[in-house]
């Protein structure tokens, strides 16, 4: 939601390159391990050993070539692995840690079996320490505020829809390579997580990023994804959601336009739709959503590390 007024705190959340689902080397990876117990020969290894409300970690587990099913659990959700591309005794994956997470301790329980029977497992506990987000009063048109008996409905019925897709875990994995922000220029974007207050009354947290971009800015698929959805929703207005696999969704919200339909499958940077201003806004932005295991996250998480500058000027290549 675009803001009208903020009151901001602290932000309690730091981008690390300790949480990039691999994409750094794996040698800064093995750095930032979580203790964890295994059995069979197992080993796992997280991004860090704790996280905040609304981030995001990467984990890596070893040894685990010749289980035939490997799956995890992490705050009463399955958690799905894939191979890696480069080494067959490797399995990754993503966890999120929801934005209204409690804080305190979570355990990543993961499991593997092999064909004969013979299984093996490894457990992790991950501190989560609370977010700091921002507080916004807002000003909206009265009837998404208090919509009538219809438009109620109608709201959680989409909503109902969007959770069901949400549980979904595609089995294959459509993305491949880096994630990409879905505007040109550089990345911005504010309000993720904020208790907002529309017209005096509290609504539940903001869940995604808002970019702001004019009517018409071009907005672009963040990585390769089937179209999960392609519509008009009542509070998110024009939007698509994307499938990229493995329980990873992204969202794109209020546009103008909309360029792709359901069951479309779309490459990373392809065309999605045009920023616009319809359903519950202030003025035209693009509102982008993550959600990784229904675990809202900020998408910025889900991005490569902007890389560091030399003091000559000259920016430092991370390997991707």
């Amino acid at each position: 939601m675009y803001v009208v007024r903020a009151k901001w705190k602290k932000c309690a959340w730091i981008f690390s390159a300790a949480f990039l689902l691999g994409l750094l080397p794996a040698a800064l990876r093995a750095q930032v391990s979580a203790p964890a117990t295994c059995s069979g020969g197992l080993e796992l290894k997280l991004s860090a050993p704790e996280s905040a409300q609304g981030t995001l970690l990467h984990v890596e587990l070893s040894n685990s070539a010749g289980f035939t099913e490997v799956q995890g659990e992490w705050a009463g959700k399955e958690v799905p692995f894939w191979l890696d591309a480069t080494d067959p005794k490797i399995r990754r994956s993503l966890l999120g840690v929801d934005l209204e997470q409690p804080p305190g301790s979570g355990k990543l329980v993961v499991t593997a079996k092999r064909e004969n029977g013979e299984s093996a497992s490894c457990t992790a506990d991950v501190k989560i320490t609370a977010g700091h987000f921002v507080v916004e009063k807002l000003a909206v048109d009265e009837k998404f505020v208090q919509p009538n008996p219809e438009d109620q409905k109608r709201a959680e019925q989409e909503t109902k829809r969007l959770h069901e897709i949400y549980a979904g875990r595609t089995p294959e994995k459509y993305w491949n390579g880096a994630f990409r922000f879905p505007v040109a220029g550089p990345r911005q974007g504010t309000n993720f997580g904020s208790r907002r207050v529309f017209n005096g009354v509290a609504r539940p947290p903001h869940s995604g990023l808002d970019i702001h971009a004019g009517t018409g800015t071009p907005v672009h698929a963040s990585q390769r994804g089937k179209v999960a959805l392609a519509g008009n929703l009542y509070y998110a207005g024009n939007a698509v959601l994307l499938d990229h696999g493995q329980g990873v969704y992204t969202f794109y919200c209020h546009l103008s336009k909309i360029n792709v339909k359901e069951g479309d499958m779309v490459d990373a940077g392809g065309l999605l739709g045009l920023v616009g201003a319809t359903g519950r806004v202030t003025g035209p932005h693009l509102h982008w959503g993550l959600e990784v295991n229904e675990a809202r996250v900020n998408p910025l998480q889900i991005l490569p590390a902007v890389p560091a500058r030399k003091k000559s000027g000259a920016a430092k290549k991370i390997p991707q």
